[in-house]
């Protein structure tokens, strides 16, 4: 029960920065590449605001999503906006994205060095509960409710909103969408903003749950957040959902009974086995080409 619980809680980490991926891959069919440079510049700032803005960490998480949000409107506007309408936009924007990860990557090391940053002791209660004999912190149950409601409400701003059905308006056909009045730039603007601040809640939320932030944690997740997407079925908020908690079980339980040597080997197998029985991914739809 333990290995489970710990498995849930890490998963719902790599869901959060999964879904923030394949939102804007689902609707506006970009791999945006510099989505993991965001969940490590939120992580630092997010430390930064507890250590040397003195503020809790309640007023630090909002204030990382907002940062996220800015860094993803940048984003839209420098790497994938003047591409449009190019016929190489996509692999156009996905070089593009790779070159401004690099530059916030840069700023991070000018800006903090190579050392690792972590949360001063205190920051959260070390509060902690026996459910059905396992031991959960507080901060499990904060991360675990955290990325709950962020993933339910943006499956209902999909589903249901008026913002949500312009960009399934955008995802099926963005000319016919033009034509129907919605503002295709400004859908995609906001897009880009809602799929980066996800990412900086989950960089933030992964700092607090190791303790610790590093220059390249961004690239570390990165993988794994394609890996969950591939596997849930490319631009299935549902499935990046199940994706990471089945990423984070199997790496939790590789280091319990293999080694923590093995737990990337063991969890990606298992990944690999799962593509192999439904190669569309669990929740994804097999597409037909017409030519």
């Amino acid at each position: 029960m333990q290995q489970i619980l710990n498995g849930v809680f890490l998963g719902s980490i790599y869901a959060l920065f999964a879904i923030g991926f394949t939102l804007v891959f689902g609707i506006l069919d970009r791999l945006n590449l510099a989505h993991p440079a965001v969940f490590a510049v939120a992580a630092f700032v997010g430390i930064e605001l507890v250590v040397s803005g003195g503020l809790s960490i309640w007023l630090a998480l909002p204030l990382s999503a907002i940062l996220g949000a800015l860094l993803g409107l940048i984003i839209e506007r420098v790497a994938f906006r003047p591409l449009k309408g190019r016929p190489d936009a996509h692999f156009g924007g996905l070089i593009a994205s790779i070159g401004l990860a690099g530059m916030f990557g840069a700023l991070l090391l000018a800006r903090y060095g190579p050392d690792t940053r972590r949360f001063p002791p205190g920051t959260f209660p070390g509060t902690s509960y026996e459910v059905f004999g396992a031991r959960v912190s507080l901060l499990q149950v904060v991360i675990l409710s955290v990325a709950i409601v962020l993933m339910v409400g943006l499956t209902w701003l999909v589903a249901k909103s008026r913002l949500g059905r312009a960009m399934r308006a955008i995802a099926e056909n963005p000319d016919a969408a033009t034509v129907l009045g919605v503002n295709v730039d400004r859908i995609t603007a906001i897009t880009f903003a809602l799929s980066s601040a996800l990412g900086a809640v989950a960089g933030v939320m992964f700092a607090m749950y190791v303790n610790s932030a590093q220059h390249g944690m961004g690239i570390a997740i990165e993988l794994k957040g394609l890996a969950v997407i591939i596997v849930g079925g490319m631009g299935s908020l549902p499935g990046a959902l199940v994706g990471g908690l089945i990423l984070g079980l199997a790496e939790v339980f590789a280091i319990a009974y293999i080694g923590a040597s093995w737990r990337d080997m063991a969890a990606f197998a298992l990944l690999f086995l799962l593509l192999v029985v439904r190669p569309q991914g669990l929740f994804g739809k097999k597409r037909v080409r017409e030519v």
